[in-house]
């Protein structure tokens, strides 16, 4: 029974939104599922699919929290 976990920043898609909506997250799981169906030749009814939404606090990019890491690269492109 294959698992499949994605993580995705809880920012949303869209301008001023903070979450994915509840369309895209059931085009995640329903692409996933075909995905190893169709390479491993897995069944939908024994793959599972987690979506873990993961707030902008809670991870980095080159050492640093996300938010400060985007703030020294627009700073150093502006």
């Amino acid at each position: 029974m294959p698992i499949v976990t994605i993580q995705v920043t809880r920012e949303g898609t869209a301008p001023g939104t903070a979450l994915l909506t509840a369309e895209e997250k059931a085009a995640l799981i329903k692409g996933s599922s075909e995905l190893l169906r169709d390479v491993l030749g897995k069944p939908l009814d024994s793959t599972f699919v987690v979506i873990e939404e993961v707030d902008t606090g809670n991870w980095g990019w080159g050492g640093l929290p996300v938010q400060e890491f985007r703030r020294r690269r627009v700073s150093q492109t502006g």
